[in-house]
């Protein structure tokens, strides 16, 4: 069996559910996740995280993040350099966005 990556489900949440506290955007992952991709496609500036204590990305509107972590691997042996199943993404504003969504690309 040759192993492969493959793409995980969207996850998006939009405008209205976005607040001044963490909302959840989507489900947590179910595998194990190789790379991934913040996208906030709306007006206001946001703070993403996976632990609602600590804020952890800024993504300024209209822009994205790009986190390719199995990049840093060790090709010796499969280290598991990845994001653990599990992994829940939240976001926050830091400017009330009017249209739009935000969204979360896994590649597992």
């Amino acid at each position: 069996m040759v192993a492969k990556a493959d793409f995980d489900d969207l996850r998006s949440l939009a405008f209205g559910g976005i607040s001044a506290a963490y909302a959840a955007v989507g489900t947590p992952t179910t595998k194990l996740a190789r790379a991934f991709c913040i996208s906030n496609d709306t007006q206001g500036s946001m703070i993403f995280t996976n632990d609602v204590t600590k804020d952890k990305f800024f993504i300024k509107a209209g822009s994205f993040k790009l986190f390719d972590i199995q990049s840093n691997m060790n090709a010796q042996k499969d280290d598991k350099y990845v994001l653990p199943i599990g992994t829940q993404f939240y976001v926050k504003q830091l400017a009330a966005p009017v249209s739009g969504s935000v969204y979360i690309e896994v590649l597992i």
